[in-house]
């Protein structure tokens, strides 16, 4: 099978921090902003990778979701503990400069992992965790 990911989901409470981010300090592509009933889903994703994409959508969207069910992913969201995403770069140190500059809230500077990575985490502006590894050349 040929299978790739060609779109993850984040939620958003505030689609223009959330494309300034994305767009603005991480450098992504956009690739679609729909507005529909006061709502925005905002695709964006890296440069030359048009295949690979973020949809960043309202958590209240989905009409199956409860009042209580709302409210606790707002309470998630506010915690950063809801959506997360890792990236990949081979500059680490020059994106972790670029974020921080952006003045993305820190979370982990660069760091040689026990596990065999190195990378850095950001929250962005929704309170999702960003995670960004060092790729190693091949």
């Amino acid at each position: 099978m040929d299978l790739t990911i060609h779109a993850s989901f984040l939620p958003h409470d505030d689609p223009d921090a959330s494309l300034a981010f994305y767009r603005d300090t991480l450098g992504f592509d956009v690739r679609n902003d729909v507005g529909y009933g006061g709502m925005r889903w905002i695709t964006v994703g890296p440069a030359g990778r048009p295949d690979t994409n973020i949809v960043l959508h309202p958590p209240a969207a989905d009409p199956g979701v409860t009042e209580e069910e709302r409210r606790t992913v707002a309470e998630m969201m506010a915690k950063g503990t809801y959506g997360s995403i890792v990236l990949a770069t081979t500059d680490l140190n020059g994106v972790f400069e670029r974020l921080q500059a952006g003045d993305a809230e820190v979370v982990q500077e660069p760091v040689d992992q026990p596990y065999g990575v190195r990378d850095c985490a950001f929250r962005d502006p929704a309170g999702n965790m960003v995670r960004i590894q060092e790729l190693k050349p091949q």
